[in-house]
């Protein structure tokens, strides 16, 4: 675990993953298949592994930052129906950041609606596809962090501003950590462009977003506070991704 001493750095709270050990399965996983099912392990492979090697680049941008913050990296976090898997949590002294990470393979087109169509090549034969909104993934996990924190404030006043002030306070960040994609956003709305960036672009966003805001500056211990808030409320992720390949093997 990557920890640095002074509060004018960047600190690493959690810096593991669970597709880590989802990797080493699929790997064990693509000795046995045979056919179809090899294919598509192949492919999880590739996209698992791209998606590890994003979030290590952004883990490089956020640990050669020069800022006061708390990261943590693979949150999980629950509240009956409701679940989030986030790839990064940094609390900052003026804002929380909630940031998705996608290392994608090949272009990615965004229209006027807001959708995310994808175009890569994959053995030899061209793909175009429509992907699940990265935004509206994020703006989910922005909803249970929400809902998990406005059940923990017992005091109607302090559940009140909590909420009134919610949005000033969380920010929500898709970075493409891949520098070979090529984003096409030209038809995109404009609130849409603002919450995607690339990697080398995150500090810049960062700095720029908390010079802007108005909250008043935390101190180190709350800001540690706030992180180890989150931290303590992480619990680890059961659900078996590999479970739909091994039926099949």
């Amino acid at each position: 675990m990557a920890l640095f001493n002074k509060s004018n750095k960047p600190i690493f709270l959690k810096d593991t993953s669970d597709a880590e050990e989802y990797l080493s399965r699929l790997k064990e996983l693509y000795k046995d298949a045979t056919g179809k099912t090899k294919s598509q392990i192949e492919l999880e492979i590739r996209l698992v592994t791209y998606g590890l090697i994003g979030e290590k680049n952004i883990a490089f941008e956020l640990s050669n930052s020069g800022m006061p913050m708390y990261i943590l990296h693979d949150i999980h976090l629950e509240l009956e129906d409701l679940s989030a898997q986030i790839d990064y949590i940094v609390v900052t002294k003026k804002v929380i950041y909630v940031i998705e990470c996608k290392n994608l393979i090949g272009n990615i087109t965004i229209d006027r609606d807001g959708n995310f169509i994808r175009d890569f090549v994959f053995g030899g034969r061209k793909i175009r596809e429509g992907i699940y909104s990265p935004i509206t993934q994020n703006q989910r996990h922005l909803e249970v962090i929400k809902q998990i924190k406005k059940k923990s404030k017992t005091n109607v006043f302090t559940k009140f501003f909590f909420e009134k002030y919610f949005n000033d306070n969380y920010k929500s960040i898709v970075v493409l950590a891949n520098p070979k994609t090529i984003l096409n956003a030209r038809y995109a709305k404009k609130d849409v462009k603002d919450k995607v960036i690339r990697a080398d672009q995150l500090i810049r966003f960062i700095k720029d977003t908390d010079k802007a805001s108005e909250n008043l500056s935390l101190k180190d211990g709350d800001m540690k506070s706030i992180a180890l808030g989150f931290l303590e409320l992480h619990t680890p992720n059961k659900t078996d991704y590999a479970a739909k390949f091994e039926k099949f093997i």
